[in-house]
């Protein structure tokens, strides 16, 4: 087991880290979700105002339910898409040298055993 110890420059420098991600993420997410209600808004407004069965079928309600889902669906997922790359990114900066390593070199195959071109 290495050993490790725990300072609190360490876990401030975590938290740092974390908040600037967190951040990072709520931003990514917010970006998707405005892209996200201009990509859903402008059809479902179109559609309630041209096709019959959209306009008698759809209420203001469900209007608001389609884009507003559309834009919550989008921002988690962008949050989540952005942190889970952002804890590769770090996870790799903080692994030691021969994790770092991931050629195939010396392993006397040229590929994996699984891959068998």
């Amino acid at each position: 087991m290495p050993n490790t110890t725990v300072t609190s420059a360490s876990v401030d420098q975590n938290l740092a880290l974390a908040k600037q991600c967190s951040r990072e993420a709520a931003i990514a997410g917010f970006k998707a979700a405005a892209i996200g209600t201009v990509a859903s808004g402008i059809p479902t407004l179109v559609s309630v105002r041209m096709l019959p069965w959209a306009k008698a079928n759809i209420n203001p309600a469900g209007q608001a339910l389609i884009i507003s889902t559309v834009a919550g669906m989008a921002y988690f997922i962008a949050a989540d898409k952005k942190i889970l790359a952002l804890a590769r990114q770090h996870s790799y900066e903080n692994a030691p040298d021969h994790l770092k390593d991931t050629s195939l070199e010396g392993t006397g195959r040229p590929h994996p055993g699984f891959f068998r071109p």
